[in-house]
């Protein structure tokens, strides 16, 4: 069936360009959707929707190529467009989703999927019985550090890990919708849907329990909570600990990571944002200071070592999109896999308003 729709879709297309429309234009769907189609081979950044004036006007001026709509339904009205990327808030992701891929339009959803399981559930639903393709953009896979953790580990420096310490700890008020619960979900559902979906692939075994504890506080007009601790434990003992914060003045490790043969740290964010929203992320370069510092003992020898970066690019997502619909290729960050972060996310929720750990399975 994937097949056939391939072949369907391919044959109203010229050139293998898949006619790709980014719905929402603020911050996510300027700097990072539309940029980023408009590099893949194979994607052609056919429209862009937004209800703002202003901001119908800035697409236009940046994209004069580009058919400019109001409405998502003006969108999946057009039989041209082959693939509708969200770039809206996440309280709408679960809609919007399945009206596009019931207009049997290939999706692409901004992180995080969704609201919670349920939602999760009927989106597949959705793109399963529309033979479409449904996949979250979890460009962060593609981050120099979770590469170079992932390659650390890969080379048996650490021996086996047991504890993972992730955090962005930044001193700000949120602003626009990511302020407001309703519509985001809270301080846990931005930045920490990266840090779970990379936990689950770091983690070996299930997820046995989670435990989740936000913290709320009056300093922000918001009211989305100002600190989370997440701590997911595995069933092979490995312990993945999240921390996010918008009411910090004092920086904690991107990374600290710890198993029977060595540790490492790391500081600063992956280096392509800045690059990319300047209109060239090819450009990013890894402060060295921020290089990954290890401290092991494998091979029988105590060494302290430090690691440059292994280099990733954003680019390969939406080039895994362009080429799983033109080629058949495997689709990288699968829907299924985006179940159970929502999985995750429904056990910490019950987690932070009962104060009990939540068991998995």
């Amino acid at each position: 069936m994937k097949g056939e729709m391939l072949v369907i879709l391919g044959s109203r297309r010229r050139n293998n360009m898949i006619n790709t429309a980014v719905i929402g234009y603020g911050y996510a769907g300027r700097a990072f959707h539309s940029y980023l189609v408009g590099l893949a081979d194979g994607l052609n950044l056919y429209a862009i929707a937004t209800r703002n004036d202003e901001r119908r006007e800035t697409a236009r001026e940046a994209y004069p190529k580009a058919q400019i709509y109001q409405t998502i339904d003006e969108v999946i009205a057009d039989d041209n467009v082959d693939l509708v990327v969200l770039a809206t808030p996440h309280d709408t992701h679960a809609e919007l989703a399945i009206k596009a891929m019931d207009a049997g339009k290939n999706l692409v959803t901004d992180k995080i999927m969704a609201m919670n399981t349920a939602e999760a559930d009927a989106m597949i639903a959705a793109s399963e019985r529309n033979n479409v393709m449904l996949s979250v953009f979890h460009n962060r896979r593609w981050d120099w550090d979770y590469l170079t953790v992932k390659k650390v580990i890969a080379d048996g420096l650490l021996g086996t890990p047991y504890l993972f310490q992730v955090a962005i700890m930044r001193y700000g008020a949120p602003g626009g919708w990511r302020g407001v619960k309703s519509q985001s979900g809270g301080i846990l559902y931005d930045w920490p849907a990266h840090f779970v979906d990379q936990a689950l692939q770091f983690g070996e075994a299930p997820v046995e329990s989670v435990f989740c504890d936000i913290h709320y506080n009056t300093k922000w007009d918001t009211d989305i909570g100002n600190y989370a601790n997440l701590i997911i434990k595995f069933q092979n003992d490995v312990r993945y600990q999240i921390e996010i914060g918008n009411l910090s003045k004092a920086e904690k490790p991107r990374w600290y990571v710890v198993g029977d043969e060595g540790g490492l740290i790391k500081y600063g964010l992956d280096p392509q944002e800045g690059p990319m929203r300047d209109g060239n992320i090819d450009a990013a370069e890894q402060d060295p200071a921020n290089y990954a510092k290890v401290w092991t003992a494998a091979g029988g020898e105590n060494r302290e070592l430090v690691i440059e970066s292994v280099r990733g690019t954003w680019k390969s997502y939406y080039q895994n999109i362009a080429d799983v619909l033109n080629k058949g290729a495997e689709l990288v960050v699968k829907p299924e896999e985006m179940r159970k972060v929502m999985q995750v996310y429904d056990a910490a929720m019950q987690s932070a308003e009962t104060g009990q750990t939540v068991k998995i399975g």
